[in-house]
């Protein structure tokens, strides 16, 4: 007979024993690494409260009161108002005006900035254009010039006597109107203007977002039938969705607070034609109705926000 038989159990070590000094080494060094980062940070954080989140906060306190520059010697002469100045507003006329021709701006200039932009893009992406680096280079320009020497160059070729513009329609017999000196023209003038100064930007990112899209979809929708059209409408478009989305969102934001063309070129107007909702808190800023003008740009950052969610709803990712 065999003996019983006996199982060796593999016994897992043991762990060795936790020193006592462990734990609390441990919430001294998370403490020094919490104090370094704290103390890395502070001089941002210091100056993000001071120069960002402070005068952002008073702005919003500001808004609601009837503060003017004749009350900053006095600040116990602030009277609160409520919602008074917001209400105000939309009883304001050139407030109005300067709102209506923002919309304009908005609607007409951010899809020509896009289309320019795409056109430009999708041009250099194919090879249909040679020296393409120096046609890039060209397109940007733009973007990093003064708007001082734009408006320069913009004024002379608008010039409704020696501006090339209207010399050329001359040798079709059309003659042209003062461009930024008609109600009628003066605001598509500046569009096509900003448009011009800012698809740039765009084309260079639409660029890099084309190249990002595989070269064998292409090759696969073209073994399909598909034709150019197709294949931008198919292919090219939902795959540059989210580039399409960034593009749309910037520019309108930049468009919503357009105030460096008008300022410049056309001092708002003639007639007001021209006058922005940027511009016009400026100008109550600069008469002193500090309250008022803060309740503009609450009122223009409301519209921010509501045209991104908009854009958002628009060209955001759809499953």
């Amino acid at each position: 007979m065999s003996g019983p038989t006996t199982t060796v159990v593999d016994a897992k070590p043991a762990a060795p024993p936790r020193k006592v000094g462990d734990r609390p080494a441990k919430r001294a060094s998370k403490w020094r690494r919490a104090v370094t980062g704290w103390a890395f940070a502070t001089p941002f954080t210091a100056l993000f409260l001071v120069f960002m989140a402070l005068p952002v906060v008073a702005s919003l306190a500001m808004s609601v009161t009837d503060l003017r520059s004749t009350d900053l010697r006095n600040p116990l002469a602030v009277n609160f108002v409520g919602l008074d100045n917001y209400t105000r507003l939309f009883g304001d006329e050139l407030f109005v005006r300067s709102a209506a021709n923002t919309l304009v701006f908005v609607v007409v200039g951010v899809p020509l900035t896009m289309v320019l932009a795409l056109a430009a893009a999708s041009a250099l992406n194919s090879g249909l254009i040679r020296f393409r680096a120096l046609f890039r280079v060209g397109f940007y320009l733009p973007v990093v010039t003064s708007i001082v020497a734009i408006a320069v160059v913009w004024r002379f070729l608008l010039d409704p006597e020696a501006g090339l513009v209207n010399n050329l329609l001359r040798l079709v017999g059309v003659d042209g109107p003062a461009w930024l000196g008609n109600t009628d023209t003066a605001l598509p003038s500046l569009i096509v203007m900003a448009a011009w100064r800012n698809f740039g930007f765009l084309m260079v990112i639409f660029l890099a977002g084309l190249q990002g899209i595989p070269q064998h979809l292409y090759e696969a929708a073209t073994l399909d039938g598909a034709g150019r059209w197709q294949q931008f409408r198919n292919v090219t478009v939902p795959l540059l969705r989210p580039t399409l989305l960034f593009g749309a969102v910037v520019t309108g934001i930049g468009f919503l607070q357009v105030f460096e063309e008008p300022f410049v070129m056309t001092q708002g107007g003639p007639l007001s034609s021209t006058l922005s909702v940027s511009y016009h808190i400026y100008n109550q800023f600069g008469f002193g109705n500090y309250g008022y003008a803060a309740a503009a740009s609450y009122v223009l950052f409301v519209a921010i926000v509501a045209l991104s969610v908009l854009q958002f709803r628009l060209l955001g990712e759809r499953d």
